[in-house]
């Protein structure tokens, strides 16, 4: 065979090989671009296929370069993702105080220390100025994240961790758990758990009941099959929810707190980070400090 003759017979394999790749490609994406989940690459960082992803494979098959061997990466393909990361480490809590109750409402009266609780949920913007805020002036926070809050924002439970904050349970889906039948407050409180394990190393020590302050036995038993000993609920409820003025939600929390206090506070409105300064000055010119709830009950 000539020179010549090779060199066609490769170059013709070359076409035949690049058309029916082409072929494939399209076949399995429409012709249009596919869209990775970037919800559910944050959530399951180790658990990335590229092939569900969108993410070409380069075949080895000789012929794809006329029977040279296999082809070169093309440099401007996408890569597929990573698969292998570490498992999270879980926080380290401080043991807390014999005797701690069952639910907690309020810590030592005699201590000068206090709680500052947040509802985990709402912009993620609002959630982290909030923390920069706290970390600025020494201020321990602690979350109970919603469940399907997590699912959304799944790099709020790192960061609210790596601030020294604490992070806890307050259900999947915020709905009145105090109605619901046992099987379905188990549900509520063990999915939100699931995702709390899977991003931290561990499920959090405390759990809140959504809409209701205080939990009822049944909810108490379901939250202790979960594996939760201690309910966190609050005695300073200054409704920032409602979103009152800067200046009326300083005024609702500081004259209404006194050592031990656990306040109950909401990630998702501006008022309650206009406040925040002023609330932490306030309670310094009080002697009082912000720390977890674990340290209010250590």
């Amino acid at each position: 065979m000539t020179a010549d003759r090779r060199a066609v017979l490769r170059t013709a394999a070359k076409l035949a090989a690049l058309s029916a790749a082409g072929g494939v490609l399209t076949a399995c994406g429409s012709g249009a671009p596919r869209r990775a989940d970037p919800g559910s690459l944050a959530v399951h960082p180790g658990n990335v296929d590229p092939q569900q992803h969108g993410d070409p494979q380069h075949t080895t098959d000789p012929a794809w370069n006329g029977g040279e061997g296999p082809a070169s990466p093309d440099p401007a393909a996408p890569q597929p993702t990573a698969t292998a990361t570490a498992p999270p480490a879980p926080p380290v809590l401080p043991p807390l105080a014999p005797g701690t109750p069952l639910e907690v409402a309020y810590g030592p009266r005699t201590g000068k220390n206090v709680a500052l609780t947040f509802h985990g949920s709402g912009d993620p913007k609002l959630a982290t100025a909030l923390l920069e805020i706290a970390e600025q002036r020494g201020a321990k926070l602690t979350v109970m994240a919603v469940g399907s809050w997590l699912d959304q924002q799944p790099q709020m439970a790192r960061r609210i961790l790596d601030g020294g904050h604490e992070l806890g349970n307050h259900t999947q889906n915020h709905l009145n758990i105090s109605a619901m039948s046992p099987d379905q407050a188990r549900a509520e409180i063990a999915q939100c758990a699931e995702r709390l394990q899977r991003l931290t190393g561990s499920i959090g020590r405390w759990f809140r009941p959504s809409a209701a302050q205080y939990a009822t036995p049944m909810v108490r038993e379901q939250a202790k099959a979960v594996g939760y000993e201690h309910v966190l609920s609050f005695d300073v409820d200054p409704r920032d929810y409602a979103d009152p003025s800067a200046a009326e939600l300083q005024r609702r929390i500081l004259n209404s707190v006194r050592g031990g206090s656990v306040v109950a506070l909401h990630m998702g409105h501006q008022c309650t980070v206009d406040a925040l300064p002023a609330i932490l000055d306030g309670l310094a010119k009080a002697g009082l400090g912000p720390v977890t709830a674990s340290q209010l009950c250590a």
